[in-house]
């Protein structure tokens, strides 16, 4: 029988070092979470809030008895009640089948390819105007790109809890616009843990994309994190073509997968 805690320690990070940039977003929110359920030792199962899916960590040799146990642990705690998850390929394989013999269709909404950039590549055209870094009087304009960001996605949206990320990441310095003529066009967060700096939310307005502006905006933020000794890592989704493409020309490889089923 398997005792589950409620609480993360020194175990649970060292697992989630040995996987740190596909667990990155994991490892950020072990102390900061709804529902948190771990052994320390083969599986952590950690939700933060909506619209975030749940994530699950699973040791590399789990086999169907521990998914099992997770499947019906994740049923016992609610969280099939209007919820995605991250979890490994294999994992993903076993939901799929094991809910279809409950009656339950679970289907992957995304493949996601995660890269780190050991030395980034420069554009070889940078893309018309600057990077500049967002100030509080750009609050209300980041909010919007966060709320059509996730509409984009089909997740649920939630304006006053991405104003509160949005003015504390502002707070830490850790948002960027690309500018253009005096316009933002473009975003991107970071986000640090240890020495791994994550770029997360790219987003370019509907109304100026095919100009590269994301890219170098990435390109941009990259190198700095790199020259200020992090390296940079970052999600993808593994079926958009253009998007892992332009972050491979900009030097990142690919180190590790994981799916959104829901």
């Amino acid at each position: 029988m398997v005792h589950w805690d409620s609480f993360a320690d020194e175990r649970d990070h060292a697992l989630l070092l040995q996987e740190k940039g596909t667990f990155f977003v994991l490892q950020k929110i072990l102390h900061n979470c709804q529902v948190l359920l771990t052994d320390h030792a083969r599986t952590i199962i950690c939700y933060s809030q909506a619209p975030y899916p749940v994530w699950i960590w699973t040791a590399n040799d789990a086999n169907a008895q521990e998914m099992e146990l997770i499947y019906r642990t994740l049923k016992q705690h609610g969280l099939f009640e209007g919820h995605s998850f991250n979890l490994k390929p294999n994992v993903t394989e076993f939901f799929i089948q094991r809910a279809a013999a409950d009656g339950v269709e679970l289907a992957v909404k995304k493949n996601i390819s995660v890269y780190n950039c050991p030395k980034p590549v420069a554009p070889t055209k940078m893309a018309d105007g600057q990077l500049c870094k967002c100030v509080r009087e750009n609050i209300p304009q980041m909010v919007d790109f966060m709320v059509d960001f996730h509409q984009e996605l089909g997740d649920s949206t939630d304006r006053n809890m991405y104003r509160a990320e949005v003015e504390s990441a502002v707070n830490e310095g850790r948002i960027f616009f690309w500018q253009n003529e005096g316009e933002n066009v473009a975003c991107c967060y970071v986000r640090y843990d240890g020495n791994l700096a994550s770029v997360s939310m790219v987003y370019t307005c509907p109304q100026h994309r095919r100009h590269h502006y994301a890219q170098s905006m990435v390109y941009m933020v990259t190198k700095n994190v790199a020259d200020a000794g992090y390296t940079p890592m970052l999600y993808a989704d593994a079926d958009y073509v253009p998007s892992n493409a332009c972050y491979q020309t900009l030097g990142y490889t690919l180190c590790g997968r994981l799916c959104t089923i829901g």
